[in-house]
């Protein structure tokens, strides 16, 4: 490894994050094709006495580790590279985020702890409220009014900077979930609708995902079901274009709940099973938000299914691949 290679491969990296934030199918493939080297990479940065440019890199590669599957390997380097005490609040909200998705609340609950303390300290305002989004996203588990506290906290630390910086529009995302949570249907609504306004003017298809997927939930809680429905749909395309398997999964959880609702039990129970099956092999955990949707169509469904009727549905839709799930998905 050299100096020259290590910034090449820096720039694969940002570059595939940001095409994967567009949803490129493709965005994963220059990563995948190189990851040896940038595995590599991050521990030269390390080695030479250039920590920022060990983390700049990690942080290109969370959303890949995510997509991926391979949260272990990135939970794994950040443990080892934050051990040496150079961690700076960037890396330690990362780090965070990354274990969030697997389900990792204590651990992930510290690193955005550490990383706000370091935020303030320099006085980056849009890291400060990504980190109290991801504190947020963990407190959505056991104190959503908690969490929406600190989303309004974090629009205060923001205010006067654009809803596309990346720390107002994260607590705007997660605000509107906990606003779900919360039971302020409308007030949810309000802000995923904005959001998904924002992203379709501004191409954004990431926004587009995941406001039609959270917006689904609210609608289909307000009984408006072919609006969930034709949301939901929408996420999905979005995501299975995308191919992350963990993004079908909490789209097809969305479906099913609407599917439920709508009172087809057998069909709802097989995307349940898929949705379930699929976030197994890709490594991550319900998000607080998705784990309740899904207890709650769970219980709908056993009350509506015999036992074994439950279990031949969850089953089938177990054992659908990914293309097939996602096809099965679309034929709704």
């Amino acid at each position: 490894m050299d100096a020259a290679t290590a910034a090449a491969l820096l720039e694969i990296a940002e570059d595939a994050r940001a095409r994967a934030r567009q949803q490129d199918p493709d965005a994963n493939r220059p990563v995948e094709d190189r990851y040896p080297e940038l595995l590599e990479a991050l521990d030269w940065h390390l080695a030479v006495g250039q920590p920022d440019a060990a983390y700049r890199l990690a942080s290109a590669l969370v959303p890949f580790w995510i997509s991926t599957g391979r949260i272990d390997e990135g939970d794994s380097w950040f443990e080892r590279a934050l051990r040496t005490g150079d961690g700076t609040a960037r890396a330690l909200y990362d780090h965070g985020y990354l274990v969030f998705f697997a389900g990792r609340y204590e651990l992930a609950d510290q690193r955005f702890t550490s990383a706000l303390a370091l935020a303030q300290t320099i006085g980056d305002r849009s890291l400060q409220a990504l980190v109290l989004a991801g504190s947020a996203r963990v407190a959505l588990n056991t104190e959503v009014d908690d969490a929406v506290r600190l989303l309004r906290l974090a629009l205060t630390v923001t205010e006067g900077l654009p809803d596309s910086d990346p720390g107002r529009s994260s607590s705007l995302h997660v605000l509107g979930v906990a606003l779900q949570m919360s039971g302020d249907l409308e007030g949810a609504r309000e802000v995923m609708s904005a959001r998904l306004s924002m992203g379709r003017s501004s191409g954004d298809e990431f926004v587009v995902w995941t406001e039609s997927a959270n917006l689904s939930m609210v609608e289909r809680r307000l009984g408006n079901l072919d609006r969930a429905e034709e949301l939901a749909l929408q996420a999905l395309r979005v995501s299975a274009a995308r191919g992350s398997e963990m993004m079908v999964a909490w789209t097809i959880n969305g479906l099913a709940a609407v599917t439920a609702a709508a009172g087809d039990h057998e069909r709802a129970a097989t995307l349940l099973g898929t949705a379930a099956e699929m976030l197994r092999r890709a490594g991550g955990g319900w998000p607080p938000d998705e784990r309740e949707q899904y207890d709650q169509s769970l219980a709908e469904v056993s009350a509506a299914l015999g036992p074994d009727a439950l279990a031949g549905a969850l089953a089938r839709g177990a054992g659908l691949s990914l293309t097939d799930g996602v096809a099965y998905a679309l034929r709704g």
